[in-house]
């Protein structure tokens, strides 16, 4: 994939109606030979354009205006490209919480969570945030997530959870002023209630911090599963990360959930991991996400946990 065939994809089918800013900045970057020679100069996972605009807003350069923003890039590249080498989408999007809720809630209780690519935990504490789904509210504390699903029950209560643990390449530390702002850094101009509902997640997390494992997916995960606790069900899940872990090791990672005693929830990208029998997905052309369990489709989500079209059983 060129970059520009991705800052495209990613204007039309991502920030699109969601963000104007990055819309605008997507749209003119892919038409900007100069700036995509300076990206073609870094790795290509690190050209992704949620990537580039997080890392101009960390060093506090502009992005409201395509002319001031280009000439931050161009000026500044040594900075903005020793950045983008270092750092990586952790987004951490709370919002998330609202697809797995479906899938955690109906599993044997209580449960035992453990989060691939967890970033700095915060999709670790589903228990403890508020829902809305519809008409329907679950939780009465923490940040509220709003989800428009359709074709979906909602769940009668919140899962019950005993012991939660994360493994990421680069944890991030909740406590940490300079990782705190990193993740503010990652939410887009115009989502202002994201910032909220991050700084509130960041409270529930920084009270109770999450244990976090510095390490590969791979060769961590299984010590993890052992770890926990035996009389409760050991769930694995992971939202937008496989599209950063190279396919032979992705393919690795898929391979050995099915070899542990866990039940697997995933909420990725349907190029990323293949599933048989996907029916279309809604179609206003925006990109999608599939929330699975065990590889089995159960939903096309929105990316940041807006809505969600539930098809599975």
């Amino acid at each position: 994939m060129t970059a520009a065939y991705w800052y495209l994809d990613f204007a039309e089918r991502q920030a699109r109606g969601v963000s104007p800013t990055y819309e605008r900045l997507a749209r003119a970057v892919a038409g900007d030979d100069e700036l995509l020679a300076l990206l073609d100069t870094v790795p290509e996972p690190k050209r992704q354009p949620n990537l580039l605009f997080a890392v101009v807003q960390w060093l506090a350069g502009p992005v409201g205006d395509y002319g001031r923003f280009r000439a931050f890039v161009v000026s500044q590249w040594a900075r903005v490209a020793a950045e983008l080498r270092v750092r990586a989408t952790q987004t951490n999007e709370i919002g998330r919480s609202a697809l797995l809720l479906p899938v955690l809630a109906a599993l044997p209780q209580p449960l035992a969570l453990i989060e691939v690519g967890a970033s700095a935990g915060l999709n670790l504490y589903p228990d403890r945030y508020s829902y809305r789904y519809g008409d329907v509210m679950l939780g009465s504390s923490g940040p509220q997530l709003d989800c428009a699903a359709t074709g979906l029950t909602p769940p009668a209560a919140l899962p019950e959870v005993v012991w939660r643990a994360g493994i990421d390449l680069n944890p991030l530390d909740i406590t940490s002023p300079a990782d705190r702002g990193w993740l503010e850094a990652l939410i887009w101009p115009e989502h202002d209630h994201r910032r909220d509902r991050l700084r509130q997640a960041a409270a529930i997390a920084a009270a109770d911090p999450p244990r976090l494992v510095r390490g590969d997916l791979v060769d961590e995960l299984p010590a993890l599963v052992a770890e926990a606790p035996a009389d409760a069900t050991r769930v694995v899940f992971h939202t937008s990360v496989l599209y950063q872990v190279p396919d032979p090791h992705r393919r690795a990672f898929i391979a050995l959930t099915a070899s542990l005693p866990v039940c697997w929830v995933a909420v990725e990208d349907p190029d990323i991991i293949e599933y048989a029998d996907l029916p279309a997905p809604p179609g206003d052309g925006r990109h999608k996400n599939v929330l699975s369990l065990d590889g089995k489709p159960l939903a096309w989500t929105e990316g940041h946990g807006r809505s969600m079209s539930w098809f599975g059983a």
